[in-house]
């Protein structure tokens, strides 16, 4: 018999009646407005991530399996109906709770836990109990918990990944096991629908290295920055981890350490397992975005050169840290009023993420250009003299290169000799060119770096920079915050408050000198934006991840910029905001795509907004309803 509904006015009691039964179920918070077929909440609830209409699922499982199931279960937010169909009455406390109410209890639970890696382990088996609960929660307290469940936290928790291991996550192909990688992958796989694929072979993970297997953690934890900020839906997801084994020693040295213990493989059979699997991507899942993540230095971005014409291809370290900065950089010449060809920039780092930069700035300046019909055009070669680099050895000129001191990958950014071989140019011991010299005949207009080398920015660098500039564009992006080149206090005091900055980290705000105000520190993260390029390379099914929708992803985000309507305002919006720009990122992705005919759907670009607010996928129950032949 289908139940009838009564709301007593005066009592915070839901009355449920069947025949002659009456039931009164005490109700805390938001009211549950509920029946056979359907139950919402009626107002609506604090949650940062989009709301969406409730929707129906069937489900096979039942009893323990439900409960057992992450992306089904609810816990005490299983409905009347919902406890009895699928036999939990039993199995649950009496109250029905609210997402809200769990949230609170949730809250309270992790609080109770001192350290951050202890929150990170707690928030590690929530998720494993249900994944609407976690994303809720963290949503909730984005600002508070990203550093919890991402870095530095992460780093921490994936560097004693196997004494803390208790249970797998996502999919974990392993160098010996290559001849079934395809049945791995396709019993993870089977049924799915696979809108992202994050892989990682853990090289250089966070700032920390090789670690082996526990690659999977950083996979696991950017996917879920995908969801929480992007919309990506968890089931829609796979982490993976390509262990090639290892040549961090106290891992191999490690007797629990989980993973293959063998030296880390190089070379052609490296290439070969690594193409095994990205041919069974592109076979199986053709139209997802392939997330590569925290390769190392001979890897990153030769095996992006190798597949980004073939796939829809994204590497973090070497395209979105370049993104975000790039966005921070357009907004600070939208401050100053200049153009992104006349900048004159010093990179201090050239690992990946300083050429993934440099080259991202310079494609830009080629492209930003071509876009304004008001100048000539600059060319690529002349983009690229507006770059100088630096690293260990000094400025990277011709000489050092001669010397075998400049990686594969740089050459095109290295200085001729006869601008720096007069007998004024300062030169140490070793004959290389520091920055401090390059500051000076440069007259910089932006300063980045990605050195980590904390305090390379010195006083006198920033006050020679000054003098020649109104305001200098300075960036320390290097992690975690103790290696940032320069402290934003110490760049805005040097520089007289005429500093335009950005960080790797997030920092408070500093006080302006002379000025009662206080300059927002903008944080160059970049989950400000990858999640956004991915969300519209898979809404629009693109062939490729283009650097054309790389800059129009850019774009949007440095349209956002706070400093555009107060110059003392950040550079780039507050991470609390992460997903609304983060949708704004992938409606203008999406429009390129289908602009530049990558895209592979049967609608057109007026759409495009309607398409990614329906793609994003937002932490709130669903209804379920018991079907021997549903999901499972």
């Amino acid at each position: 018999m289908a139940h009838r509904l009564k709301v007593a006015a005066s009592l915070p009691t839901l009355i449920l009646m069947s025949g002659r039964k009456l039931f009164k179920l005490p109700i805390r918070g938001p009211t549950l407005i509920y029946s056979r077929h359907h139950s919402h909440l009626s107002g609506r609830t604090c949650n940062n991530m989009t709301d969406k209409k409730n929707t129906t699922i069937r489900v096979a499982l039942k009893g323990d399996e439900i409960l057992g199931n992450p992306r089904y279960n609810k816990g005490s937010a299983f409905t009347v109906d919902e406890r009895i169909a699928f036999e939990l009455s039993g199995r649950l406390p009496w109250q029905v709770d609210t997402l809200d109410q769990q949230c609170e209890r949730a809250y309270g639970q992790l609080k109770d836990h001192e350290t951050d890696i202890r929150r990170n382990a707690f928030l590690q088996s929530l998720k494993a109990q249900n994944w609407v609960l976690y994303y809720a929660l963290i949503s909730r307290h984005l600002g508070e918990l990203i550093p919890v469940i991402y870095t530095p936290t992460e780093a921490e928790a994936i560097s004693n990944y196997s004494h803390l291991f208790r249970r797998s996550e996502g999919l974990y192909l392993s160098f010996p096991l290559a001849d079934r990688m395809e049945k791995d992958y396709l019993l993870q796989t089977a049924g799915r629908q696979i809108d992202l694929i994050v892989v990682s072979d853990s090289e250089a993970i966070l700032g920390i290295g090789d670690q082996g297997v526990g690659g999977i953690g950083i996979s696991t934890a950017k996917a879920v920055i995908y969801t929480l900020v992007g919309g990506m839906n968890p089931s829609h997801t796979l982490p993976v981890v390509l262990d090639v084994g290892t040549n961090n020693q106290e891992l191999l040295d490690d007797p629990l350490y989980v993973g293959w213990p063998e030296k880390r493989r190089r070379g052609e059979e490296y290439d070969q397992f690594v193409d095994k699997f990205v041919q069974l991507v592109r076979k199986h899942h053709p139209h997802c975005l392939l997330h590569f993540e925290d390769f190392g230095v001979t890897n990153a971005q030769r095996l992006l050169a190798k597949y980004r014409d073939a796939h829809a291809i994204f590497n973090d370290d070497v395209q979105g840290t370049g993104a975000v900065t790039l966005a921070a950089l357009i907004a600070a010449i939208g401050v100053t009023k200049a153009k992104l060809r006349d900048q004159r920039i010093v990179v201090y780092g050239a690992g990946t993420a300083g050429l993934g930069i440099v080259r991202q700035l310079s494609r830009a300046m080629v492209a930003l250009d071509e876009s304004d019909e008001s100048t000539d055009t600059i060319s690529a070669e002349d983009a690229k003299k507006n770059f100088w680099l630096l690293d260990k050895h000094g400025l990277l000129t011709r000489a050092l290169a001669g010397e075998g001191l400049v990686r594969e990958g740089i050459e095109d950014f290295v200085r001729e000799e006869p601008e720096w071989n007069g007998d004024d140019v300062k030169k140490d011991d070793q004959g290389r060119i520091r920055l401090l010299e390059v500051v000076k005949r440069v007259k910089p207009t932006v300063l980045i770096g990605t050195s980590t080398q904390p305090g390379a920015f010195t006083e006198e660098i920033v006050r020679e920079m000054s003098k020649h500039v109104d305001r200098p564009i300075i960036f320390p992006l290097s992690n975690p915050s103790k290696l940032h080149e320069v402290t934003p206090k110490d760049a805005n005091d040097w520089s007289e408050g005429k500093a335009l900055i950005a960080t790797g980290s997030p920092f408070p705000p500093v006080k302006i000198p002379n000025r009662d105000r206080e300059y927002i520190i903008a944080e160059c993260n970049n989950a400000l934006i990858y999640p956004g390029l991915g969300l519209g390379a898979v809404i629009t099914q693109s062939r490729t991840l283009s650097d054309t929708m790389l800059i129009a992803g850019t774009r949007a985000l440095a349209a956002l910029s706070p400093a555009l309507k107060d110059p003392d305002d950040a550079l780039l919006p507050d991470f609390q905001e992460a997903r609304e720009a983060n949708y704004e990122v992938a409606v203008a992705v999406a429009e390129q795509a289908i602009e530049e005919g990558s895209a592979n759907v049967p609608w057109g670009k007026d759409e495009v907004k309607q398409k990614v607010r329906e793609k994003m996928w937002a932490a709130s129950y669903e209804n379920l309803v018991f079907d021997p032949e549903g999901e499972t």
